[in-house]
């Protein structure tokens, strides 16, 4: 009986256990969850969680600082692009646009500053100014593509047929769509297939495409046909991708 009055007067928290020996000797152990364990965990979970936040806060941030900078001159170079657009604020990276083909440059280019501060100075300070006689456009690149768009683009990918027998179709108008690029070379051969390129992420069209067909002679013939022809009010370029 005294062992069991000892263990109904102990604190709630504690466990009495009686040894398997003849003397009533206990065994205390602590159930009040110790502070010291909580902590950790907490750590743990504030620690899983921040990369998700940092990575988001840093792409909106790259994203802010991207600028679109068109109409540029074919003879600005790197190098060029930097100095001009160093004079408003610090550049991270200048690349300019060129056609893989041609060599030719495509007349746009992307400038990541390296601040949000310096991309808005760029915007208000060069956009709509002239450099080398061209009224050039900058701004912040080309939002994505909403989750909606994209099952689209992904369609139009998956659905092209590639071919030995392919054109390079350069100098698109903006306005010209997969469907229209096939319709106007199936005039003169038996067309495959056809895309425009977009920019990648957005719906954008890249200004080329390409277009396949089922021989040679329906490529030279597309070639002969089409090269220098106005396609939706602009010369296009065609050549043997």
């Amino acid at each position: 009986m005294a062992s069991l009055h000892s263990s109904l007067l102990l604190p709630p928290n504690l466990l009495s256990l009686t040894t398997p020996s003849s003397s009533p000797s206990h065994i205390l152990f602590n159930l009040r969850p110790s502070t010291t364990h909580l902590r950790p965990l907490s750590t743990t979970q504030r620690r899983f969680g921040r990369p998700f936040v940092v990575a988001e806060q840093a792409t909106v941030t790259e994203a802010a600082r991207r600028l679109y900078v068109g109409n540029i001159p074919r003879t600005v170079n790197n190098d060029e692009l930097s100095k001009i657009v160093q004079e408003h604020g610090a550049i991270e990276k200048a690349e300019v646009m060129y056609d893989k083909y041609s060599g030719r440059s495509r007349r746009f280019a992307f400038v990541t500053m390296k601040t949000v501060e310096d991309a808005n100075a760029v915007i208000e300070k060069l956009n709509g100014t002239e450099i080398g006689g061209r009224e050039i456009k900058v701004n912040v690149t080309e939002k994505p593509l909403s989750t909606s768009d994209l099952p689209l683009s992904q369609s139009e990918e998956s659905q092209f047929i590639d071919s030995p027998h392919k054109v390079y179709v350069g100098n698109l108008a903006k306005t010209v769509t997969t469907d229209t690029l096939k319709k106007f070379f199936s005039e003169k051969g038996k067309v495959l297939s056809a895309k425009v390129s977009r920019v990648p992420g957005t719906s954008k069209s890249s200004g080329y495409g390409f277009v396949t067909f089922s021989s040679e002679d329906d490529v030279e013939a597309a070639i002969s046909s089409f090269n220098n022809s106005s396609l939706e009010g602009q010369k296009i370029r065609v050549n043997k991708a």
